[in-house]
Parts: C-alpha cells; structure tokens; sequence
C-alpha cells in the first residue's frame, strides 16, 4: 500500500507544474489526501522527538564533561556540584558518595551520609536500597545510623514498617534484606521494649506482614488469609506468649501501600521472575494439552492464557515437589511435577467462571518447544525447589524465634 502511495505521489510531483516540494491536492483521492495529511502530522512529530533526544543528549554530554573537568571546583557553585554528586549517585551510589565527599559536600562519617540518604533529595530509591544493602563495615555502620534517624517509638509494627520502608527501596538480594530487616528488629525493638521478647521474633513478623500485605492488598492474590489464618501462622511465636491481638487486627486495617510503586505488590519488589515461557500443559481431567505461559518466582510457577493477563489462570506452589524428564507419545520434550510427599499437589485454579478451585493433580506434565528450553526449566524449577535463599532465611530466623522461646517456656515452668 505504502509503495504504490510512493508512486502515485512522485508521478504527481514530478507532473506537478508547481515548484519540486507541492503539487495540488485535490489530484490525490480523499483517501490519498488523508493519508499524506497523517504522515505530515507524524513526520512533524518525529521531527519534534528527534530534536528532543538531541537536547537530553547534548545535556548529558554537556554534563560529562563537567563532571570530568580537572578544575570543576574553581568554576562551579556548591550547588552545582551537589546536583552532579545526587546523579552520579543515582548511577553509581559508591562513586556519588565519593564524590560529594571529596568536594567537601559530606563528612566522611557513617551520620553525614546517613542524613543525606534519609533526606533523599533528588536520589533515586532503589540506589538508596543498593547503597544500604552493601556488605562492609562503612555501608553497614551508615545503614545502623540510618536506621536510627527513624524514630519507632510507641508506632505499632506496621506503622513503623511502613515508615522504614518508604525511605527506599528494598534491594533484590535475601542477604542485603536480610541485614537491612536485621537493623530494623533491633531499632524497633529497641525503641518499643514491652513488645517483642527478642529481636527475632519482630524479624520474623515483620517479613509476615510483608508478605500478608502482599497478599491482602494486591488484586492478583484469591485467597487472602483471614487474620484467624494469619494469627494462627504465627501462634506460639513471641516465646510462647501469642502475639497481642490488637497488633494482628491492625495489621490487616492498616494496608500497607507504598507510594510511586503503582500497585506493585513489594514482592515484586523483591524478585524478578527466575523464569517465564511457553509451555504445553496437559489437563488434569481431559487429558487436552493447552498452551500457558508460565511465570516461576518465588517457590511458585504461575500460569496464564495470555502474556498479557493480570489473573493467573492457576498457580502451583513448589512445595514438596519434584521435577522428572518423561516421554509422551503425542508431546515432545516433556517433563512433570510430581508430588514428593502427599498424594496430591497444593495448587489451586480458577474455572470457567472465575471461581479459584483446588487442583487435584498428582502430577503435572508439561511439554516445552526445544530440548534446550525443557532443560532450562527443569533447571531453574529445581533451583526454585531447592534453594531460595530467602525462605531459608525466614526458616532459620522462626527456628531461632521458637528456640529461645522454648527455653524461655522450660524456664518458666522449672520455676513454678
């Protein structure tokens, strides 16, 4: 269509008797005159982008080189240079903080910088969580010092969760989230004596109104925990005495959103998909393959209709499940999900009407395009499967939870 529209202009244009660039109109078909009118508009508009991405290049370039000028202290303001420390932070935390520091913009002290990312003027929050995630002893005293410019006194958990964790973002990482949420327990409790028996205990509750916020307040999670559920998850945790109650219904009035994430649930936050897809599943009940994509994160393969879906068609949880190559006669490269442990596999669906239904699979049997992509996933659902450094992470720390307290328990009972 373009090539005989080209065509037909040229002739026009060539015949035309006005100078190269016009030539009349009303030759052209409406149709033809529609058309020239909307690739004049869109050429303007191009034009337009083009000059604008030549500007924002030419800012950057012009930036740069100041950036990079030997006598830039003479010639530039304070001001100047505090904006070029913020984004060469937002680039680079490490090299921003140098910077400012070198320029004598911030004290070399763990307080200085701490204020500067408490402040966060002008910083980006994920280079704030990057920065604060570090391991090594300066990043680590600013985070403390961080920590301790937020003031958690008499707030209840969720309040002061929702406080710390809108200073930035929270980095991808479990050891990073694990120091930074370490820090946090401790100013908390710290701040707020008669609440928690130990520091782990907060931890621990912490990640689970995380993650029931997570669940409660996004759109994509059917079946919210009740906070009968959600009390008994975590019953017998604060050294046997159960958390107070007050503090459980609060969690579940006080939604926990967090700004400039537009919906984001903060897992999301956390994790990228280890893996997403194609795959051939096969039914449980009608042995009809159909074909999902499928998202793996977080210990859970999610699968939909479309890529574009918002609601996973269903989602099976990686829990006692194992993964085994298999040969069908009417599928190539076919692997399985099979249960470990009990008979059927904890996974839940949504029917035809939308209703979330449980799955009664004992297995699951998918079908991926080429041998390579069946190996990748097989890979990557047993990595899920065996390792993922945080639930490890919050496995060890209830443990730790649960120890003292049943210490704490013995001791009480020893006594009376």
């Amino acid at each position: 269509m373009w090539k005989e529209f080209d065509i037909v202009v040229r002739k026009k244009m060539s015949t035309s008797s006005h100078n190269s660039d016009t030539f009349n109109l009303t030759e052209l078909t409406p149709e033809q005159q529609k058309m020239l009118i909307d690739i004049r508009r869109r050429k303007t508009e191009l034009l337009l982008e083009i000059q604008q991405l030549k500007d924002a290049l030419g800012e950057v370039v012009a930036e740069m080189e100041n950036m990079d000028t030997a006598d830039e202290g003479k010639n530039n303001t304070k001001a100047k240079q505090m904006s070029i420390g913020r984004k060469k932070f937002n680039m680079d935390p490490k090299k921003g903080i140098e910077y400012l520091i070198e320029h004598g913009l911030l004290k070399c002290t763990a307080e200085d910088v701490a204020q500067f990312l408490c402040k966060g003027e002008g910083l980006n929050k994920t280079a704030i969580g990057d920065y604060l995630g570090e391991k090594n002893d300066f990043n680590e005293k600013v985070l403390k010092a961080f920590v301790e410019l937020h003031d958690f006194t008499d707030l209840i958990l969720v309040q002061a969760l929702r406080q710390f964790l809108w200073s930035f973002r929270l980095p991808g990482e479990a050891q990073k989230i694990d120091r930074m949420m370490e820090c946090f327990a401790q100013r908390y409790c710290q701040l707020n004596p008669n609440i928690f028996t130990n520091t782990d205990t907060c931890y621990v509750l912490s990640f689970a109104i995380i993650m029931l916020n997570t669940s409660l307040h996004n759109p994509s999670v059917k079946d919210k925990p009740t906070v009968e559920q959600f009390i008994s998850m975590n019953r017998g945790i604060n050294n046997g005495g159960d958390l107070p109650q007050e503090l459980l219904i609060s969690i579940k009035t006080e939604p926990f959103k967090i700004p400039e994430d537009d919906g984001n649930d903060l897992m999301h936050t956390f994790f990228n998909p280890d893996k997403e897809g194609w795959l051939w599943k096969q039914g449980g009940r009608y042995k009809s393959w159909k074909r999902r994509w499928f998202i793996l994160n977080d210990n859970c393969l999610y699968y939909f209709e479309y890529t574009t879906d918002k609601e996973p068609r269903g989602i099976i949880p990686l829990e006692n499940i194992q993964v085994r190559e298999v040969s069908d006669r009417h599928k190539h490269h076919c692997f399985e999900l099979y249960a470990s442990g009990s008979d059927f596999i904890k996974a839940c669906k949504t029917d035809s009407e939308g209703k979330v239904v449980e799955g009664k699979h004992t297995v699951y049997r998918m079908s991926a395009a080429t041998p390579e992509e069946k190996d990748e996933w097989i890979k990557c659902v047993r990595q899920s499967i065996s390792h993922n450094p945080f639930y490890d992470m919050l496995a060890a720390r209830k443990k730790k939870a649960q120890k003292t307290s049943a210490h704490h328990h013995h001791h009480h009972h020893s006594k009376s």
